[in-house]
């Protein structure tokens, strides 16, 4: 079997973008924190490669504190249109600075702001109370650049597991999995 899965990703993935309808790289994300109880939600990968699979959030977030707790996570593609789906599960590390600072500055102009508006996953008392902040922020940044804020980076899931899921008839689906194995990765079959 001996195929690359960073190159086997890299295929389905191009798939999905040709005929996923919305948001191909929507991922499920699953953390825990120190109490061992399972978080998950939806977030979007920014960046990929034989390093890792990349996402941006607020390092002080619910999901900034599980990964500082428990530094490991799974990731959940799941791509309806092509009937596939790919799971990874690994370590997560930061991404340095300056590569976080390169990807905020593509990001549109309020959600920059928002980034410094929101304590995101914090108890919010009222809608109003973030719209205030959110005009607070813009008026502060009015005529310069949007710097990203100290509390906002990026993280990397290092994969050890990524499994290939392929849906067949009667539930007979195929499942490649490749796990990580003295720097370099074997790959085998899993029961549907």
């Amino acid at each position: 079997m001996a195929t690359d899965p960073f190159q086997l990703f890299d295929d389905w993935f191009a798939d999905a973008r040709a005929s996923e309808p919305n948001d191909p790289e929507a991922m499920a994300l699953a953390t825990a924190g120190a109490d061992g109880q399972p978080h998950v939600r939806m977030v979007l990968l920014k960046g990929r490669g034989p390093e890792g699979f990349v996402f941006y959030t607020n390092e002080q977030s619910a999901k900034g504190d599980q990964l500082r707790e428990n530094g490991r996570a799974a990731l959940l593609f799941h791509w309806k249109s092509l009937r596939r789906q790919v799971r990874i599960e690994g370590a997560v590390e930061h991404v340095p600075g300056e590569e976080a600072d390169a990807y905020f500055a593509t990001r549109g102009r309020d959600s920059r702001l928002g980034a410094w508006a929101s304590d995101q996953s914090r108890p919010l008392d009222e809608r109003g109370t973030f719209e205030r902040r959110f005009d607070e922020v813009k008026a502060r940044f009015e005529g310069q650049d949007v710097p990203r804020p100290p509390h906002w980076g990026g993280y990397r899931v290092v994969p050890d597991r990524i499994e290939f899921w392929s849906d067949r008839p009667h539930r007979l689906h195929e499942r490649r999995l490749f796990t990580r194995e003295d720097g370099g990765w074997s790959e085998g079959l899993l029961y549907p």
